[in-house]
């Protein structure tokens, strides 16, 4: 299936966000996990989140790179 120009500006857009929010809590976890007394559950939370962001990195990724067709 082949993109048009709009749906791949709108991806790329898609995954710009996706990214920046999946840096945003990779600094978030590491700014948690460095207080004493900070709540496992809290941190364990936001690593999940952070692990969808990523699934859903590559799914978009994937769909910006075009089918190659051996």
């Amino acid at each position: 299936m082949t993109l048009s120009n709009d749906e791949k500006h709108l991806l790329i857009q898609e995954l710009a966000d996706l990214k920046q929010r999946h840096r945003s809590l990779d600094i978030a976890i590491d700014d948690f996990a460095e207080q004493l007394n900070a709540n496992q559950l809290e941190v364990r939370r936001l690593k999940k989140q952070k692990l969808r962001l990523k699934d859903s990195i590559s799914r978009l990724e994937s769909r910006l790179i075009p089918d190659l067709h051996a």
